[in-house]
């Protein structure tokens, strides 16, 4: 389960990453405000239902008053992306200026998206006439069987371009504010970090202590779309050195395959007034990773270290506010398995091995791709949801798990995997 657990799209599906055509980027040199606005003239506050799966956001809209669909609340992206063509055929959206989309170093992936206009998308309440959105000619991400429940595309910074929002996933809303209405929270646990607003996206500079010795500000990209802690892309600075404990490993998933690299773990980080020990890190490989030439950076923090604190997001004043709350002190845990699995089937509760990590207890035990996870310490596997699975790979050292799976040719075999903490 380590991939979901790691970036799955901010690193190679954006604007920045060359959308455009000929492969040109998708760049915005200005922050406009956003589309959307409250349905009723007089309202300044309003919320809106908001699930977390995954380590990732996800909330509900309807499209041309259609739906309503799932998409992925993601501030690592620039502009609304629907990853479903079957679904942007059905409401017969139209077809506009057509993009070629360039992967990993420029590497064309032969995946094309086009751009439909004047598409009126909506949340309880609030409401963008005519949003642009780019569709993909094919769901190559398949965020659905990541993610464990029906993704149709995802939401980027229009959203928070349009209203301060605060999250509150723990009471299952988020409240969007218009920003001439909004007051921030006053008290002396709350922190304020400057945000830069560059091309719809938004950068903080951050203390990192990269070795006993070493401590850089780095730039990195606020990523509510990233399920990760930190990312550190080493060849963005020359001073940048890598942990001397690692562990090499697949990260995420992209348009062109998966990205490789390697985990480790950084002394400190520290937001605003607050300082968060020993966090797990990724380092992808440079050259897995395209290079943001419009927007330089060295990073990104992702929804594993944000969940730690009470956040609101304020594009219009340009800062993040925030607050510890209960797992601020909670460790940054990788999987302990080393399993990789895929929700499958109509109503998504069947699990079927995608990729197992080398050196694994996972591998260790003879899981192999392609099987079907049946049932875990004999409860049968479609109790849970992929979230669930998640939280119990990533429980307890030294956990027994005992397994049992369906191989390809029908045959059940029963395993016991001894989970264990590799980094």
């Amino acid at each position: 389960m380590g991939i979901l657990r790691v970036l799955l799209l901010g690193l190679l599906l954006c604007p920045a990453l060359a959308i455009g055509p000929a492969g040109a980027c998708l760049a915005q040199n200005t922050t406009p405000a956003g589309p959307f606005r409250f349905e009723k003239l007089r309202r300044h506050r309003m919320r809106v239902p908001l699930q977390i799966q995954r380590n990732l956001l996800v909330i509900s809209a309807t499209l041309n008053g259609y739906g309503p669909f799932n998409f992925l609340l993601d501030t690592g992206v620039a502009t609304a992306i629907i990853t479903s063509p079957a679904l942007a055929d059905s409401l017969q959206l139209r077809h506009g200026q057509i993009f070629r989309v360039t992967g990993a170093g420029g590497s064309d992936t032969g995946l094309q998206a086009y751009q439909a206009d004047s598409v009126r998308v909506g949340l309880p309440g609030i409401v963008a006439d005519y949003m642009p959105v780019l569709v993909l000619s094919q769901d190559v991400l398949n965020l659905s069987g990541y993610v464990g429940v029906p993704i149709h595309g995802i939401l980027g910074s229009e959203l928070f371009r349009s209203f301060v929002v605060t999250l509150r996933p723990e009471e299952g809303h988020l409240i969007a504010t218009t920003p001439d209405a909004y007051r921030a929270p006053k008290g002396r646990s709350w922190s304020s970090l400057p945000l830069s607003l560059e091309n719809n996206k938004a950068y903080f500079t951050a203390p990192v202590q990269l070795t006993d010795s070493l401590t850089l500000p780095l730039k990195l990209v606020l990523d509510t779309g990233a399920s990760h802690a930190l990312s550190i892309e080493l060849d963005s600075d020359s001073r940048l050195r890598a942990p001397s404990q690692r562990l090499p490993t697949d990260l995420g998933r992209g348009l062109t395959g998966v990205v490789q690299g390697f985990l480790g773990r950084v002394p400190q980080l520290k937001l605003g007034r607050y300082t968060l020990p020993n966090v797990l890190t990724s380092f992808p490989n440079s050259a897995d990773v395209h290079r943001r030439i419009d927007v330089p950076r060295n990073g990104n923090v992702g929804y594993e270290l944000l969940k730690r604190f009470s956040l609101v997001i304020d594009y219009p004043h340009q800062r993040l506010l925030l607050r510890p709350n209960l797992q601020l002190r909670d460790a940054f845990e990788h999987d302990m398995c080393g399993i990789e699995l895929m929700a499958v089937g109509a109503d998504l509760r069947r699990y079927v091995i995608l990729r197992v990590m080398p050196n694994s207890p996972a591998a260790a035990a003879g899981l192999q791709p392609e099987m079907e996870l049946v049932s875990i310490n004999l409860i049968p596997a479609n109790f849970f949801n992929l979230t669930q699975l998640s939280r119990i790979m990533h429980s307890e050292d030294g956990r027994n798990l005992l397994l049992l799976l369906r191989r390809p040719d029908g045959e059940l075999q029963t395993t016991t995997v001894r989970l264990k903490r590799q980094i």
